[in-house]
């Protein structure tokens, strides 16, 4: 199928030499539309997942708001290396020499230079064999069919050139959620009312403010004898940005060496996307056509040169430049601003704030396909009319699937910010490695969908779990047991059904969940869990606050094994015997001792192996 893609493309790309403009067929078992993070992420695990999969965006650059935005300051999850954001992570490891070369700027444990990113990106694009790429096209009419193998029928064009595309499942990797607006997708924009979505802080009534966006600039260091000032840009006024740091303003929170060093990048280079007096910057253009977004663009990146040249001047580092080996453009900033928030779908499933600061009061954390840890973040410094709310601290958190498919919209999938979330929680879920993890489950679902030949609402939840497990993926955001451990899959498989349960520690900007493989379980503790995953169980112990042995373990799987169909042992002394077998030689562990309590990990071991809740079935809901 690569190889037919490419002589299409061949053919196509011949007549654009020698022809007017012609219409060409193509066709893709997953398509992808986009410009984001989450767009590459998708087409890159669509394909690795067998499915013939199109990425078509506007862009020459790979990434997203990682390197085409430049946003290439990672916020979060350096504790949870999750799939292609550890795969990715790895890469810019390698090349500059080790983790400690990434931290060079104070916001972020893992910094880089946005070419470096976008190289890698592309590196990663070009091993799979399932993926075509078509730059700078655009998508000019999506049609919802009927058909068998097809579902939608795609026109998309480039500066000479219109090809039709009939794909099976379409992937939305957008920005602000464009293309499920287009097909008539239900979507969300700004703030949500208290009474829709239950989250005691939202405010009373709704309203259509969403987050500051930033046209992110790198600037490099020239040498102390270098003047790289930029041209005074239009309506530069110094005093609107005197309090970004101390030298004009004593209010200033932080001093100006610092505002620099912030995001400081390898090799003597400076990412700057300041917040605070900076070079944020408000407007809503989700409704906008493409010539009023350029028009916005403009007045974003001026806001940004006004920044520049402020620092150049009123700071004294005139030495400081536009780098000019980022990006291919003519000014030599981004190709794209850094968009916070766009629409939010109507999906299967909402992800509020209570979900976040209770996951264990409700079950969508049993349907979860991407982590998180980053606190609650909302840029609303140029609205200073945006309502205010008191964030409260919230632990680390798992996205569910569910958020990721459109009401109403079959063979459709959401793979970048636009996902099913409250704007409260938008402000924790729009961060780089949570929308990587988010694009790579929307190409896994859309492969299994397509290959499948099935609706993506109709997927088997556990086994996209399990193949995201294969991926490295995390369902839930365990911290302490990484998935270099060999128990690492029947930990998240076990914590996904709640039986063994793990505790969120709010932490500033680094959210915890440990689960605490070392410690011990307790009766009571075990039967509420077990009866909460499945009620029709049946349990009798009087032991309440004992902690469970290991003998007492070998007897509860027993029970718990009774209790299912198709049983395959007779008593207990036979499971004591295959696990004795197995205990130190392929489990690793040690000291096969019945009357010692048995560790959260050892449990979960044991149960993966002979109970497998896991295996059994979810809805959206995580409702078994």
């Amino acid at each position: 199928m690569k190889i037919q893609y490419l002589f299409i493309l061949l053919i196509y790309l011949f007549a654009c030499e020698t022809a007017p403009k012609e219409k060409t067929s193509l066709q893709a078992q997953v398509l992808v539309l986009g410009e984001g993070t989450g767009a590459i992420a998708a087409a890159i695990q669509s394909a690795r997942s067998g499915a013939q999969t199109l990425l078509v965006t506007p862009s020459t650059w790979l990434g997203g708001m990682l390197t085409a935005a430049g946003v290439s300051a990672i916020d979060g999850n350096h504790e949870l290396p999750a799939g292609l954001w550890g795969e990715f992570r790895d890469s810019l490891r390698d090349h500059y020499g080790g983790a400690q070369a990434l931290a060079t700027g104070w916001v972020s444990n893992t910094q880089f230079e946005p070419s470096v990113g976008e190289m890698y990106w592309k590196q990663m694009a070009a091993r799979e064999d399932n993926l075509t790429v078509l730059y700078k096209t655009s998508w000019r009419a999506i049609e919802a069919v009927e058909d068998e193998a097809v579902h939608w029928n795609v026109r998309v064009e480039n500066q000479t050139d219109t090809l039709d595309i009939a794909a099976n499942i379409l992937i939305d990797g957008t920005d602000l959620g464009d293309v499920a607006a287009q097909v008539g997708a239900a979507f969300d924009v700004g703030m949500d009312a208290r009474v829709n979505t239950e989250e005691d802080i939202a405010p009373e009534q709704a309203n259509d403010i969403i987050q500051d966006l930033t046209y992110a600039v790198v600037l490099q260091d020239f040498g102390a004898d270098a003047d790289k000032t930029i041209p005074k840009p239009v309506g530069y006024d110094a005093s609107q940005f005197y309090c970004s740091c101390k030298a004009k303003c004593e209010d200033a929170k932080h001093p100006c060496e610092s505002m620099l060093a912030y995001g400081k990048l390898p090799n003597d280079k400076y990412m700057i996307n300041w917040p605070l007096k900076g070079n944020d910057y408000y407007v809503n253009m989700i409704e906008m056509n493409a010539e009023e977004r350029v028009t916005a663009y403009e007045q974003a990146k001026n806001k940004s040169l006004q920044f520049v040249y402020y620092i150049q001047t009123e700071l004294g580092y005139k030495n400081l430049g536009i780098a000019a080996d980022e990006y291919p453009s003519e000014d030599g900033l981004p190709l794209m601003p850094y968009h916070r928030e766009g629409r939010r779908m109507r999906g299967l499933v909402q992800l509020n704030l209570n979900h976040l600061l209770r996951p264990y009061d409700f079950t969508l954390y049993r349907t979860g396909i991407a982590v998180g840890d980053y606190p609650i973040d909302h840029h609303h410094f140029e609205r200073p009319d945006a309502p205010e709310m008191d964030f409260p601290p919230v632990p680390s958190f798992s996205i569910p699937l569910g958020a990721l498919i459109p009401v109403g919209k079959d063979y459709l999938i959401v793979a970048d910010k636009a996902i099913s979330v409250s704007n409260i929680v938008n402000g924790s879920s729009r961060l780089q490695p949570v929308v990587l993890q988010i694009g790579q489950a929307a190409g896994l679902l859309a492969a299994q969908a397509a290959i499948q030949n099935i609706s993506p609402k109709s997927i088997n939840i556990r086994d996209l779990q399990q193949a995201l497990l294969e991926a490295k993926g995390y369902l839930m955001p365990f911290m302490d047991v990484q998935p270099t451990h060999p128990h690492f899959e029947a930990v998240q498989r076990i914590g996904a059904t709640g039986v063994l349960q793990g505790k969120g520690i709010p932490n500033q900007w680094s959210n915890q969940t440990w689960f605490y493989p070392d410690t011990t379980v307790t009766y009571v503790d075990l039967l509420a869990n077990t009866r909460q995953f499945n009620p029709s169980l049946q349990f009798e112990s009087a032991k309440g606050e004992e902690l469970l042995r290991i003998e007492d373990a070998l007897t509860f799987v027993y029970e718990w094994r009774k209790q299912l169909p198709n049983s395959a042992y007779k008593n207990v002394a036979e499971i004591e015997q295959i696990t004795r077998d197995v205990w130190e030689y392929d489990w690793k562990f040690e000291d096969f001792d019945l009357e010692r309590p048995i560790t959260k990990i050892e449990f979960a071991a044991l149960l993966d192996a002979f109970v497998s809740p896991f295996g059994e079935k979810v809805d959206f809901m995580g409702e078994t």
